[in-house]
């Protein structure tokens, strides 16, 4: 099975530049998790839940940290993960354009 995230928005502390650590931006997650489906789902909802509160708490300076520390969290949180793909962008942070980073990873 295959869990869909596009277009989650919000707010957070992210970047290494000085007024990126005093005023949040936003960011935008877009996630494609599979995983094996036998009688145990993965709550989307909760998946969501995580991904936002992770992102707020830690106030990562580097797209690079945020994504790796949530492709942890992620599996931990749900064993039955085999494979992810995450997305951050952030969408005002130039003003010509939209940047971000992705990263993909299957798990053993």
């Amino acid at each position: 099975m295959t869990i869909h995230v596009n277009d989650l928005k919000f707010s957070c502390i992210i970047g290494i530049l000085e007024f990126e650590r005093k005023q949040e931006q936003t960011v935008i997650i877009d996630l494609t998790l599979q995983y094996e489906y036998k009688n145990s789902y993965i709550d989307y909802a909760r998946l969501v839940e995580l991904i936002q509160k992770h992102m707020i708490l830690n106030k990562f300076t580097l797209l690079e940290n945020a994504v790796l520390s949530l492709v942890d969290v992620i599996k931990t949180e749900f064993i039955n993960s085999k494979e992810l793909y995450i997305k951050i962008t952030k969408p005002s942070i130039m003003p010509n354009c939209t940047v971000g980073i992705s990263y993909s990873k299957i798990f053993s």
